[in-house]
């Protein structure tokens, strides 16, 4: 049992003890980022959907298939939602892709499924804005931390109900793609990719923070997709999220979702599968 707060030497040995990276990832599959760069080469494109401002679209992607996210017309930052196109319980798992990744991802990171899925759904196969790095607050582009701006924590902390938050465009978005009612399609909208979002911790109070994104019109994220993806993307109330969101304060823009065809994907190319655990959590053999 402890005794109370350490000595002054025990916290400067506790607070100086080395850090272990949690998830060791050597043994995961190579991306073949040469070969990607290849494909996307000789891209042919077969759709496209214009994502309006604080709105939502759904798009569909078959496996080996590229697409792209662009920004149009002025800076705008877009909330991403993947799933499963066959199974809507398999979706992107911005938890599990942290943990792999990083909390920003760019060119060679995937996206991951939930479980017992975990799979790569998507890989980023290029990133015009992987020229950002990290800031000097410690911003970075992409992130997989931040949620998703939704209208009951605007309704708890403003008292006010914002209906075009990107919780509320994907769940619209989603009931029209598919059919479903809107408490349906509330349950699948999950923790997103912040497409063009600059984010980082504060120094000081470790708390999640937003500046201008420096996303300009032409600028887009490119992923091969690993499976048979539907996709939802948002194009967040908050613009560029200089100042703030889930309001009508900010100018907002378009994004444009583009599909192709890899003509030159090598026929060896295939989805990826899910997890190789056969469950019983310990209690089946």
């Amino acid at each position: 049992m402890s005794s109370g707060e350490p000595t002054s030497a025990e916290s400067v040995a506790d607070r100086s003890r080395p850090v272990v990276v949690c998830y060791e990832v050597d043994q995961l599959p190579a991306v073949d980022s040469a070969l990607m760069g290849n494909v996307r080469r000789s891209l042919v494109k077969t759709d496209e959907v214009l994502v309006p401002p604080r709105d939502a679209r759904t798009f569909t992607v078959s496996a080996g298939q590229y697409f792209r996210i662009t920004g149009v017309d002025g800076p705008q930052v877009g909330d991403l939602n993947l799933w499963n196109a066959r199974d809507l319980t398999e979706r992107f798992f911005s938890g599990k892709t942290r943990q792999l990744h990083a909390t920003h991802v760019s060119t060679g990171d995937r996206l991951w499924s939930s479980l017992p899925g975990l799979r790569p759904m998507a890989t980023i196969t290029h990133d015009t804005l992987g020229w950002y790095g990290w800031d000097e607050d410690g911003g970075g582009i992409h992130d997989v931390i931040g949620t998703r701006c939704d209208p009951y924590t605007n309704h708890m902390l403003k008292g006010v109900d914002y209906h075009y938050c990107c919780h509320s465009n994907l769940t619209r978005a989603l009931a029209a793609g598919t059919g479903m009612s809107l408490a349906e399609a509330e349950l699948h909208v999950h923790d997103v990719l912040n497409v063009f979002m600059c984010t980082g911790f504060t120094a000081d109070t470790h708390q999640y923070f937003m500046k201008a994104s420096p996303v300009r019109p032409g600028d887009f994220i490119e992923f091969v997709a690993d499976i048979d993806l539907l996709g939802a993307l948002s194009a967040c109330p908050g613009g560029d999220c200089s100042a703030s969101h889930s309001d009508d304060a900010t100018t907002c823009y378009p994004l444009l979702v583009e599909i192709f065809d890899a003509p030159d994907l090598p026929e060896s190319w295939a989805p990826t599968v899910r997890s190789g655990y056969r469950g019983g959590h310990g209690l089946q053999a």
